[in-house]
């Protein structure tokens, strides 16, 4: 599923993408569904927890996914990778360098005081210019480490006329009417609105997550449409104006 080369493809006609994305788990993470609503094809990105709730979505718009995304392995953004594999035969998917943090779930469950989540294979790991396509979309893999050190964000280079506004209920929310037509980022833990990504947990590091949003991710348009991993979404351009870790001054 992964190729070198980056494109969004599809008709903007027939509203034939949806995007939902639910806040799940006791940490509110965001899992979201892009799906082709034309070829049934889907990417879930972070189903930390709730598999039976990301379930019927998929089985409402229906949806298969073609890929399960981990942004990062941190316990609130993994707990439902095994659980959804076994319900739905997809892969998944995270990169490398997040192995060793994925096989310390015991030890982030201890943390947050909470029960360890089942844990399984990882059947690809991604890499800095992977691409993954699935019906008529496609996404750029940017390793961004820092929070995490094989944290990764999902690029959507082209814009986002072709997303139909989803109604996911029970706090679900689709893509805002006013930012369509915009590049889009998922950004797992890297970058939020007004702030970034904590770096005093496992393989955090302050200067890599600097690196990664200079380097990387404020080299992307100022329209780019930014999906945290958490809370609201934003802009590459507010947060370059505004947020106080990135603003020019």
């Amino acid at each position: 599923m992964a190729d070198q080369k980056a494109a969004v493809a599809g008709n903007a006609q027939n509203k034939r993408f949806v995007q939902i994305t639910i806040p799940v788990g006791m940490l509110q993470c965001n899992c979201t569904i892009l799906g082709d609503l034309e070829t049934g094809e889907a990417l879930v990105i972070d189903p930390g927890d709730e598999t039976d709730r990301i379930l019927e979505l998929l089985r409402r718009y229906k949806l298969k996914p073609k890929a399960i995304v981990s942004t990062h392995a941190h316990i609130d953004h993994v707990g439902g990778l095994t659980k959804l594999r076994r319900a739905t035969g997809a892969p998944v998917m995270m990169h490398r360098d997040d192995l060793d943090l994925y096989q310390i779930m015991d030890e982030q469950a201890a943390f947050l005081g909470v029960e360890r989540p089942e844990t399984g294979e990882i059947d690809q790991l991604l890499k800095e210019g992977d691409v993954l396509r699935w019906g008529g979309l496609a996404a750029n893999v940017l390793h961004t480490p820092g929070h995490t050190p094989g944290s990764i964000s999902l690029y959507l280079p082209t814009d986002a006329r072709k997303v139909a506004m989803g109604e996911a209920g029970g706090g679900g929310a689709a893509v805002s009417k006013d930012r369509l037509g915009a590049p889009q980022l998922f950004a797992g833990d890297t970058l939020f609105a007004g702030s970034i990504g904590r770096t005093d947990l496992w393989g955090g590091s302050m200067k890599t997550i600097m690196d990664s949003l200079r380097g990387k991710l404020m080299q992307l348009p100022d329209e780019t449409v930014v999906y945290p991993g958490h809370g609201p979404a934003t802009t590459i351009g507010e947060e370059r104006e505004t947020n106080p870790f990135l603003a020019r001054g």
